[in-house]
């Protein structure tokens, strides 16, 4: 069970476009990826996204063997899905000390 974290951090705005104005101007972010859906960008060490929606608070990026597995297993051990999206794949869990990540392959 060799995890990492990776250098993405994702948050959710009800404005994506002004949440990203503010990383930029007051933090020296640089916009990578201007989409809608998802506005990426680029700082020194980290990599922000910005995705429409009600705040979660930030989310961080952690990269697993198996969504499914990890998944399964991490609920047995407390944690809550907080958003589920199969497709992707990924899923957002909230641990049992209110640290919410995205789990990737």
């Amino acid at each position: 069970m060799a995890n990492t974290f990776g250098a993405d951090i994702l948050i959710q705005s009800e404005n994506p476009a002004k949440a990203a104005r503010f990383y930029v101007e007051q933090l020296g972010f640089e916009i990578t990826d201007d989409n809608p859906k998802m506005i990426g960008l680029r700082g020194k060490h980290i990599n922000l996204f910005i995705e429409p929606g009600p705040p979660l608070g930030p989310v961080l990026e952690v990269t697993v063997d198996s969504v499914s597995d990890a998944t399964l297993r991490l609920v047995k051990h407390g944690c809550e899905i907080v958003k589920d999206e199969p497709d992707v794949p990924r899923c957002y869990v909230r641990d049992p000390n209110g640290l919410i990540y995205n789990l990737t392959t």
